[in-house]
């Protein structure tokens, strides 16, 4: 694997796309550390050390920002905007005839789509940054800091919307540098900048935990989780490699005097279908009710039941609904994302065919009968490694920098394999052994 990076940077072409990524990331990581105008950045380092490290209602922005959220810089949004705008321009061309006639005209479609989804993040960032800005003002941003509502002196309108536009340029800029690395880069541009800020938290996260080691001036925690984390990644690539293949094979048809067709192939269905969208969505729908508790402050019964059972992510009934919301999600997101009818309408307009199935109606009912089968393993799958991190919580006492769990490490292998895929297929183009032989 070390000899295949060293041909891959003696490929000039290669090396070029490579460095640029490299910068790109680089300049991307440096953004995280520019405080926006009209922030007290001495009153934010003292709530982040009061706070010491937890990230309460914030955890999953202040993920996919690699920690500039709590830090209040620039990029203090990060990629999610683009994230969310992503997923809902997803999920409207099912529902929208406009939007999957647009996804049905090939290319064109595409760019109409993703300008569509350049202009929603960018609504979803004022949205975002404004309400970023109004919790930080109100104190609530940390929640029990001594000097929280200290954090934005001046909370006058100007400054309030010099703000907003700051944090929204931030996330324009991600957006395009993104795009920068898909087109000049390795490519999947958003993916490897998502990777970039979450794997930047890794090492302060492994720190953390040991410094609040007790047992062997805290190595034997850090060799505990190091040892988990190897077990997560490893299962992790297991499973997202794991695919189902469906046979498929095309009948040969003559036009004129030759015979085309006639060919086998098949139909992957991973096991893991859904990716890693279901945990966004479990994640941030579970966040609502303590984000509405936060913010408007009541003492009722359910604001107390709420604060007792949904601040922290150790709760049992929390852990509960966390894995039945991931399962609920992760069948959801595979129902809208693949047609099994369109599938099979597609097969029999080119001749195609399941051996044993008929064409038509009963291989829809088919292929839906084994997506459901492996959906099963997959949402189970993608519940389990989603609450490694909160069982953390309870078997080390630490706080929420367990990093070998959830959300992060699925999008950090996700993303790694793709881009090792991709640079070893311009390898093997070049007549280069690949990274996985």
């Amino acid at each position: 694997m070390l000899s295949a990076f060293a041909r891959a940077f003696k490929t000039p072409d290669l090396r070029k796309k490579l460095l640029f990524t490299l910068g790109i990331m680089v300049l991307f990581r440096l953004g995280a550390h520019v405080p926006i105008p009209g922030v007290s950045f001495q009153n934010v380092q003292t709530c982040i050390d009061e706070s010491k490290g937890t990230q309460g209602l914030f955890g999953l922005v202040n993920l996919f920002s690699g920690g500039a959220l709590l830090q209040l810089t620039i990029f203090a949004l990060g990629i999610m905007p683009y994230i969310t705008a992503s997923i809902i321009l997803q999920l409207l061309t099912v529902v929208i005839p406009r939007l999957e006639a647009l996804k049905k005209e090939g290319q064109a479609g595409t760019a109409k789509i993703t300008q569509y989804t350049r202009y929603l993040t960018i609504a979803l960032a004022v949205l975002q940054g404004t309400g970023i800005v109004a919790t930080a003002s109100s104190g609530a941003l940390f929640s029990g800091c001594s000097v929280g509502h200290l954090i934005v002196p001046d909370t006058s309108v100007f400054r309030v919307a010099v703000m907003v536009i700051t944090m929204t340029a931030g996330t324009t800029v991600i957006m395009w540098l993104g795009e920068l690395i898909t087109d000049r880069g390795i490519g999947n541009g958003m993916s490897i900048l998502i990777f970039t800020s979450i794997a930047a938290g890794f090492p302060t996260s492994l720190w953390a935990i040991k410094l609040q080691g007790k047992i062997g001036g805290g190595w034997v925690e850090f060799l505990s989780v190091i040892a988990i984390g190897l077990v997560v990644v490893a299962l992790v690539i297991f499973v997202e490699q794991a695919q189902r293949r469906i046979p498929v094979q095309y009948a040969k048809r003559m036009i004129g005097r030759r015979a085309f067709g006639g060919t086998s192939t098949y139909i992957p269905l991973k096991v893991n279908q859904a990716g890693v969208i279901p945990v966004i969505f479990a994640s941030s729908l579970l966040y609502i009710p303590s984000l509405v508790v936060q913010l408007t402050g009541s003492n009722a019964g359910w604001a107390v039941w709420v604060r007792e059972n949904f601040v922290r992510g150790d709760h049992p009934i929390y852990m509960a609904i966390y894995f039945i919301l991931i399962v609920f999600f992760a069948f959801f997101y595979v129902a809208i994302s693949f047609n099994p009818e369109e599938v099979a309408d597609n097969m029999k307009k080119y001749g195609g065919f399941i051996p044993g199935i008929r064409a038509g109606r009963p291989t829809a009912e088919y292929l839906n009968y084994v997506l459901t089968r492996i959906t099963w393993p997959g949402s189970l799958y993608l519940g389990v490694i989603a609450l490694i991190p909160m069982i953390a919580l309870v078997a080390f006492k630490a706080n929420q920098n367990f990093p070998f769990g959830g959300t992060s490490i699925l999008i950090v292998v996700g993303v790694g394999l793709e881009t090792v895929k991709q640079i070893e297929s311009q390898l093997q183009q070049r007549n280069y052994e690949g990274f996985l032989r």
